[in-house]
């Protein structure tokens, strides 16, 4: 079934590599002699390539074929899809709104999406707000300069590239100042390393279980599976065009409610 399956998806590529570049020519009212366009000549190609980078990935031709369907925002339909989408966003990661978790679409990166709960979860210095990201890459450092650029108070625990972050380590730091939040990498894509994220959540649960534990999982979730209730997570981040292999543009936030409708900034809206 498998194999049929890939032969269907090439047999479909190599159609509309054919047919569509006829199509174009057509609808615009020129002879097949007229010069096509950069897209057509560059990107219509026989056969796609396969992407091996962390993301974007290699979209399957079902996935092409499912965005060929025009729906309206309002339309009932998209409505369901929307919500199908935020429950089985869920159900991969074995939780449901039922046990109290939400799942926010974001229209944008995965780097919008880590900003927007950095942004609105995080609450500001005088509010008690204090972020501690356990770093041992780009990514990691990334999310500490988001959190300055917001004016959160924010610290920075190190490591190397090749190293993985230390549970005990986190805690140690935790006993030095009072934190709100504590961030991390799930898969830090930069170097590959992963790091233990359930053992992490669990020592700051023992440690305070009033901090929160966001998760930046965007290489990580779909291929590595974590527990978010024995783990402690939060709020765990990720997109759609990584492991699922969906397409760019869009990411999402799975929260647990109790923690986004205290923490969140717009928290009066009801979720």
């Amino acid at each position: 079934q498998r194999r049929v399956r890939g032969i269907c998806q090439s047999q479909m590529a190599r159609h509309f590599a054919r047919v569509l570049p006829r199509q174009l020519i057509r609808a615009r009212g020129c002879s097949s002699s007229t010069e096509m366009g950069w897209a057509t000549r560059n990107l219509m190609q026989a056969r796609e390539p396969l992407l091996f980078t962390p993301g974007p990935l290699t979209t399957s031709a079902s996935v092409k074929q499912a965005m060929l369907v025009d729906i309206g925002s309002r339309d009932a339909r998209m409505i369901q899809v929307i919500q199908d989408v935020r429950d089985k966003l869920l159900e991969m990661a074995g939780v449901s709104q039922r046990s109290g978790w939400e799942c926010v679409l974001v229209q944008g990166s995965g780097t919008m999406a880590v900003e927007s709960v950095v942004s609105s979860c995080v609450p500001s210095p005088d509010k008690g707000g204090r972020l501690l990201v356990a770093s041992n890459g780009a990514y990691g450092e990334r999310m500490a300069t988001m959190a300055k650029m917001c004016g959160i108070e924010v610290d920075i625990l190190r490591y190397d590239e090749t190293e993985t972050v230390n549970p005990d380590d986190v805690v140690a730091e935790l006993a030095n100042h009072k934190y709100s939040h504590v961030g991390v990498i799930h898969h830090e894509t930069t170097a590959g390393s992963l790091n233990p994220v359930e053992q992490i959540g669990q020592a700051i649960k023992q440690h305070d279980p009033s901090i929160s534990f966001f998760v930046d999982s965007m290489s990580g979730f779909g291929a590595y599976g974590v527990d978010l209730e024995a783990g402690n997570v939060s709020y765990l981040v990720s997109s759609a065009n990584k492991n699922i292999e969906g397409v760019p543009g869009f990411a999402f936030a799975l929260c647990r409610k109790e923690r986004l409708v205290s923490e969140g900034v717009l928290s009066l809206i009801h979720i």
